[in-house]
């Protein structure tokens, strides 16, 4: 009897902390997080959102958003109708085995890039054995980021199959930083977007999938303000961007015009080495330094020691008030060794609300930003991002064909060597310089006009290059 009544007291007792520890554990729980978080999702309707892509269907079952796949079109993505730059984001999800999927945050959609597709950062959904969930996608433009590190078994093994998993993503100026079930995964520095919306992707159908299968969504919440107070380290050394070509970009053959840190691959037009004045480099940025706004009178024009054929090319540039500069390509330095800038076709690079050049050139608005300067004046719906900002110019030269764009829109387009192209040069300044812009190859050139102007992420794909 008395063994009884002690394991029936023990038995009591256990029972007793069990459910002492269980409420303990349950208070701790609900203590741990007094964030405000701002719900985007009220549990019984879409509303602040809108669907972005293709024909993807979003339901409500239960509580939770539900996205089924229908067909291989375009990636679908549910998107919220509100903007955000910087803030800290938590939801939890649930995906099928067999499905690809993603959470877009500062991303966008606009008319200009191709035809409104759905572009931007991606907070990648892997429940394949790569075991990349939560790493970073650019969706739409750069691809790969930064994939969940080999050397990251913690996140990798993190991912709960056919379960409810939790993602925490943190935006903070150009950090993003992302957690898988309170593991850390990601710790990116990318300035390639600074603003946009969130958004939930259904990938479209590819290889052996079928329609039918889904994805969840639940806990949709974020928060905005006094980030400082909520935010978290990350353990995770810093993947930096700028200045550096990402998987798919080294994959496509892209290579980088500049390193970032020295004057490497670059040297005067009218000198056998970099200039020794008027340019600087900090912070990853290549700036030409200010002189008065007169053209090439201080450090001069730089270009590039190699030369191209047909290419794609791609440079940040960010202009100062009033301020002028330009990239040319198809250079030759040996033409007009004189004073001024050295010849070749020209992206021109202006402030056209506030220098006067924007109102001049042999043909109407030919001398704006982003035009063919002196030739072609570009698109005047043209996204123009605001001075002190960050614009991306985007030549692309094939086969004589040539194509300028400004931050994602095509701006403007021209055949060089065609008579329409001969008729502007006959009616331009260019006019007195025998074949103008018909050379077979030539150098990238950043021209010193006198203004206060810095580049980054100078990049380039060489297209069928000769050989020396």
């Amino acid at each position: 009897m008395k063994g009884r009544i002690k394991y029936g007291s023990f038995l009591h007792r256990s029972a007793a902390l069990t459910l002492m520890l269980f409420v303990g554990i349950s208070f701790a729980q609900q203590k741990k997080d007094n964030t405000p978080w701002i719900s985007l999702f009220d549990g019984e309707t879409l509303n602040g959102w809108s669907q972005k892509g293709g024909n993807a269907i979003y339901t409500i079952r239960d509580g939770v958003i539900v996205g089924t796949t229908v067909d291989e079109k375009p990636n679908t993505f549910m998107t919220s109708d509100k903007m955000y730059d910087d803030f800290i984001l938590e939801l939890e999800y649930k995906v099928d085995p067999k499905m690809n999927s993603g959470i877009q945050i500062r991303s966008n959609s606009f008319p200009h890039y191709m035809n409104g597709r759905v572009h931007g950062y991606q907070i990648e959904i892997d429940p394949s054995e790569r075991g990349w969930s939560a790493g970073i996608y650019d969706e739409a433009r750069r691809g790969w980021l930064h994939p969940v590190a080999d050397d990251n078994t913690a996140a990798k093994e993190a991912f709960k199959q056919n379960n409810w998993n939790h993602y925490r993503v943190e935006a903070s100026g150009d950090t993003l930083k992302t957690w898988i079930n309170g593991v850390p995964a990601a710790h990116l520095m990318d300035d390639q977007t600074a603003s946009g919306f969130i958004g939930l992707q259904v990938h479209g159908l590819y290889g052996d999938q079928k329609p039918g299968t889904e994805i969840a969504w639940r806990n949709i919440h974020i928060l905005t303000e006094d980030l400082e107070t909520y935010a978290r380290e990350s353990p995770l050394p810093v993947v930096d961007k700028m200045n550096k070509l990402t998987r798919n970009e080294s994959d496509q053959g892209w290579q980088m015009l500049w390193n970032g840190k020295t004057t490497a691959g670059w040297r005067g037009a009218k000198l056998a080495s970099f200039p020794e004045k008027g340019w600087i480099i900090e912070n990853g940025e290549l700036t030409v330094l200010s002189t008065g706004g007169a053209e090439s009178t201080a450090g001069g024009d730089i270009v590039t020691t190699e030369n191209y054929s047909d290419f794609e090319l791609m440079v940040d540039f960010k202009i100062t008030e009033g301020a002028n500069s330009g990239i040319k390509y198809y250079v030759d330095t040996e033409i007009n060794k004189g004073a001024g800038s050295s010849i070749g076709l020209e992206y021109q690079i202006l402030d056209d609300e506030r220098h006067p050049d924007a109102k001049e050139g042999s043909q109407e608005g030919s001398r704006t930003l982003a035009s063919l300067y002196d030739l072609i004046m570009a698109d005047t719906d043209k996204p123009v991002k605001p001075i002190g900002e960050w614009n991306r110019a985007h030549i692309i030269s094939v086969d004589d064909h040539v194509e300028h764009y400004l931050n994602g829109a095509k701006v403007l387009e021209y055949d060089r060597k065609s008579d329409a192209y001969r008729k502007l040069v006959a009616e331009s300044k260019y006019a007195k310089w025998p074949n103008f812009g018909e050379l077979v190859e030539g150098q990238i050139l950043l021209q010193d006009h006198g203004d206060l102007v810095s580049f980054k992420n100078i990049k380039i794909r060489p297209i069928n290059k000769p050989k020396k």
